[in-house]
């Protein structure tokens, strides 16, 4: 057994997380020599108590490693541990990296210059359509996007970053096998083709109320800093940002409305010394060592296009329906025949490109 399936089989052990492996690593040197350790050796650990060192020390009974390797070769996944140069540099300097990840798609070494984009699952269309607009800004940029796969603010998130044609990696709180919501099943496909699907948790995990904080660990370790978007007093997308201070990392917030319940959470957030940011640029700005203007890429609010204004077979359609008169948003849906969330992305696309403008109550005409 190498240490690569040493450590898959160890972090398919009850009560062994990040923080107890790093001590037993310490003390018997590497991950296979923790798994033929018996339980007294195991106990002596500072740390590692009896039902800790009984759980390692019976692990067989308990772990199917075969099985859990033959699931990874079908599912066409890799595992990613901490000695291997594609797992993150940001994530390995935190108090609790990930003892393995699943990843489906590719990490590379350009996501060290990564942004977590965050916020609430019930939004407001304004939300998702600030959400949109910065992801896109930041992907064409050369940001690397990473959100949590959930619906709302994630999913447009991960939407304007794919959009960009730029890199974008969704972070689980579930297996890597296990679509949640079901509705994204598509997207993730797309995000892995173009970035990456990742998760700490072994094949079949559910969702449940312990998985997303844990989740939310790894998108706010993973990266430079994190924004939110829309987010109420309640939501777990302040977890996130709180774990990004608490990592040395930057915050940022988008205002919203200062009577929507939505923007509650951001706001708090720009009180408490949050960066307020309205744009990529807001963004960027702290980071000019990574993006000085010299050598970054102008992004769309610079540049007012995109460098070539080849269109997608739905943005041709899209483009196609509009004139010179106005036409609201839900005609453009019927008209189209596409999925209202396609739509609203690909509108996104040609307002970046400058062929497409949108008026007050969501009416969008061809634009010059």
């Amino acid at each position: 057994m190498d240490s690569r399936e040493a450590l898959i089989a160890l972090n398919l052990v009850d009560h062994v997380g990040p923080v107890r492996l790093r001590q037993l690593l310490e003390h018997f040197g590497d991950a296979p020599a923790i798994l033929a350790a018996s339980k007294a050796e195991l106990a002596r650990v500072r740390g590692i108590g009896e039902e800790t060192a009984a759980a390692i020390a019976g692990w067989q009974s308990t772990v199917d490693l075969a099985a859990e390797l033959q699931r990874i070769r079908d599912f066409g996944c890799q595992v990613v541990i901490q000695a291997d140069e594609a797992y993150p540099e940001l994530l390995r300097q935190i108090y609790d990296p990930p003892i393995v990840l699943y990843v489906k798609g590719s990490l590379l070494p350009r996501d060290k210059n990564a942004v977590a984009m965050v916020g609430a699952r019930r939004t407001t269309h304004y939300g998702l359509e600030s959400a949109r607009r910065l992801a896109y800004q930041l992907a064409y940029c050369g940001v690397t996007v990473v959100s949590g796969g959930a619906r709302g603010i994630d999913t447009a998130s991960h939407q304007g970053a794919l959009a960009a044609k730029g890199r974008t990696i969704a972070v689980l709180g579930t297996g890597i096998n296990q679509v949640f919501p079901p509705e994204n099943a598509e997207l993730f496909e797309r995000i892995a083709a173009n970035g990456a699907v990742l998760t700490q948790f072994p094949f079949n995990r559910p969702a449940d109320k312990q998985s997303f904080p844990i989740r939310n660990r790894i998108v706010a370790g993973m990266t430079l800093g994190t924004v939110v978007v829309e987010a109420d007093l309640n939501s777990g997308a302040l977890i996130t940002a709180g774990m990004a201070v608490d990592n040395g990392r930057q915050v940022f917030a988008v205002p919203g409305r200062i009577d929507s319940p939505q923007s509650k959470g951001c706001h708090d957030l720009i009180k408490k010394g949050a960066k307020l940011c309205e744009a990529a640029e807001d963004v960027l700005g702290e980071f000019e060592y990574l993006f000085p203007t010299s050598n970054r890429p102008p992004g769309p609010a610079e540049t007012g296009s995109l460098p070539a204004l080849t269109l997608s077979e739905h943005e041709q359609r899209v483009f196609d329906l509009l004139g010179k008169e106005e036409m609201p948003m839900d005609d453009v849906i019927r008209r189209s025949g596409l999925p209202a969330s396609t739509v609203s992305v690909t509108l996104l696309t040609l307002e970046m490109k400058k062929l497409v403008r949108q008026l007050p109550g969501k009416l969008f005409v061809r634009a010059g």
